[in-house]
């Protein structure tokens, strides 16, 4: 089992809790359920995917460091640690001549090139080749020497045809400590370093590759770099050809857009998501986030019965050269769970093709919706299209999912001969002729992925509290932080903030010595939450009027913003639009908390649940 502890590897062989016991994988039935024994009364039961968690239990997170608070040079050794070791990652056969050639190339011990290995297969994550910092306040750490000592025995040793116990390991490690003049580690410290190892790696190096390839490598197949699902995903959007209905009044209020992710090895959708703002990180960074996520909330929120039974991180996203793919943040983001990103060369759209089809495939079902605008006025001809619209967005989505649950992933797809679904269950699977690549990794620590892909500021930390946009934040989480200075520079120092730009009246502070994130919310409680694009609209209303843009003066501008709209909404779209676009920013599922600790309590980090990804803000777009 993998010990990336954002996914969970669901395999034969693993140990799983299952509704509160501890109990073993022992087959994979389809792509929902499992057959596991309860390692006590030796019962066997069928099991849904989603009611399974990793044996060690999710309830208590690995504190780690915010992807944005990591020091760019740090980052820097981590991706050329990464690219040095990368030929040797995973590969098949791999020999200790060919580890000590490249070692040699880059003039490092071969043990330091093991270490890295096994620490990166064994996670599969870019942070865990940072270098380590000694900054631990007198905490006993194992010294770089004994580091490379284990890591090298556990190659020597452990994961070799021989498959010697693991306390073969520990005695090995014992005499070469002893033989160099080091105190040897406890033994628990070597197994635990074993058991860091994924599944897939220890039975490919210790059982040979036949007996892994069944369940862990990927099937070739006839799509040049999407040989397995999930090998490529590509990602696009466009307007939709349908207007829509606002939710309180079922009037026109415009054309959404939509971002879809489709895997290109199977057809099958990856995930989507539908607003009435333009394209940008936002769109990117939920789509991102619905493709990687298991769906059963998703198919629950709008009480469907389908099946949707695609999730995980992609090896790499295929995206066109717009501006919202190409962000600081989703780079470093998809570097961190070891998604590569190609973007498509300019002028030659032909390299989008999956993704332009399956676009085309939903417009055209679209034009039979009520409200449709057809492709160009020719085929719209005399159909009055605001006068047929009906559909509410969230009713526009759960058509969307149905279609593609019961229809587009169940019928024959022309260039694959079979369903897309039957596709994906054949590369996951196997055929006859084909080994499957097993179930994807199940995205468990959803928080924490969402967060990694969230946009995020950085600023000081004042007595008043901090100020984003002209507008005040605080909580008694950020006191002890008050008027800190950089250590090094003796400036003051800056710290990272997070926030939902659909609802701007919370932050979320990310606590650099405790690696956990703490929500903020305004320093006046009293105001509304607003969105960024209803922030910068009220901006541009109180310099429109000649006044200083600052708090008050935005509050008071948003105030008689509303007022307007609240007389218009029943008149015009524009208005009906930015109404519904606040109720479905506001009304976005939020991030729970626990009750706020008074400041003689200790403070433990809180991740948010369900805050939402995405990279860098764009602006508000008018669309009258």
């Amino acid at each position: 089992m993998t010990r990336n502890p954002a996914t969970f590897d669901v395999r034969p062989g693993v140990q799983v809790l299952y509704r509160g016991r501890l109990a073993i994988v022992t087959r994979l039935l389809d792509l929902r359920s499992v057959l596991v024994r309860d390692t006590e009364g030796g019962s066997i039961t069928r099991a849904d995917l989603s009611e399974l968690l990793p044996a060690d239990g999710v309830s208590t997170p690995v504190p780690e460091p915010d992807l944005n608070a990591i020091a760019a040079p740090d980052w820097e050794v981590a991706q050329q640690r990464l690219d040095i070791i990368r030929p040797l990652v995973g590969r098949k056969g791999r020999t200790r001549r060919e580890v000590e050639t490249q070692a040699k190339a880059y003039g490092m011990t071969t043990g330091t090139l093991y270490a890295w290995l096994s620490t990166y297969e064994g996670s599969g994550r870019l942070t865990s080749l940072l270098p380590q910092k000694r900054s631990d306040k007198g905490a006993l750490k194992l010294t770089e020497q004994i580091e490379i000592i284990i890591q090298a025995t556990i190659e020597d040793i452990y994961l070799t045809d021989q498959r010697k116990p693991i306390s073969k390991v520990c005695e090995v490690v014992r005499q070469r400590c002893l033989t160099a003049g080091l105190e040897p580690p406890h033994s628990n410290t070597v197994r635990n370093r074993i058991d860091r190892l994924s599944e897939s790696f220890r039975v490919k190096r210790r059982f040979g590759g036949k007996a892994a390839e069944q369940q862990f490598s990927p099937i070739d197949g006839q799509f040049p770099g999407a040989d397995w699902p999930l090998s490529v995903v590509q990602i696009d959007h466009t307007k939709v050809d349908i207007i829509l209905v606002d939710d309180v009044h079922r009037r026109p209020i415009g054309r959404p857009w939509i971002t879809l992710a489709i895997d290109v090895f199977s057809r099958m959708v990856a995930g989507f998501y539908v607003s009435f703002d333009p394209p940008g990180a936002l769109a990117t960074g939920l789509c991102i986030a619905h493709a990687a996520l298991p769906k059963e909330q998703w198919i629950a929120k709008y009480d469907l019965d389908g099946e949707w039974p695609l999730w995980g991180f992609p090896k790499m996203l295929h995206l066109d050269n717009a501006k919202e793919f190409r962000g600081t943040m989703l780079q470093r983001a998809c570097g961190e769970y070891g998604i590569d990103i190609s973007w498509r060369p300019v002028a030659r759209p032909h390299f989008g093709g999956h993704i332009e089809r399956l676009l085309g495939t939903l417009l055209k079902e679209i034009h039979t919706l009520p409200g449709t605008t057809f492709s160009n006025p020719r085929e719209r001809a005399d159909y009055d299209s605001e006068g047929k619209a009906a559909l509410t967005l969230q009713e526009f989505e759960a058509w969307l999912t149905t279609y593609i649950t019961k229809v587009y992933h169940q019928k024959i797809h022309a260039s694959l001969g079979i369903s897309p679904l039957a596709k994906y269950k054949e590369g996951v699977f196997g055929s006859s002729s084909k080994p499957g690549a097993g179930l994807p990794a199940r995205v468990m620590d959803e928080e924490r992925v969402r967060l990694d892909f969230m946009p995020y500021v950085e600023r000081t930390i004042q007595d008043y509290g901090v100020v984003i946009d002209d507008i005040h934040y605080y909580h008694d989480v950020l006191r002890r932080w008050i008027g800190a200075q950089d250590g090094t520079t003796k400036q003051k120092r800056k710290f990272l903030f997070r926030r939902d730009p659909r609802d701007i009246s919370r932050i979320w502070f990310h606590d650099p010595e405790l690696h956990g994130y703490f929500e903020v919310p305004y320093r006046d409680t009293s105001h509304p939450a607003i969105s960024i694009w209803e922030l910068r609209e009220a901006e541009r209303s109180a310099r429109s009027t000649g006044e200083s843009v600052n708090e008050r003066a935005i509050f008071a501008a948003y105030e008689r913003m509303r007022e307007i709209e609240e007389e218009a909404q029943a008149r015009t779209k524009a208005a009906r639009r930015a109404q519904q676009r606040r109720r479905d920013g506001i009304g976005a599922s939020k991030p729970t908390t626990t009750v706020t600790p008074r400041l003689s309590e200790s403070v433990e980090p809180v991740l948010p649940s369900t805050i939402q990804p995405f990279d860098e803000l764009d602006d508000l777009v008018d669309e009258r």
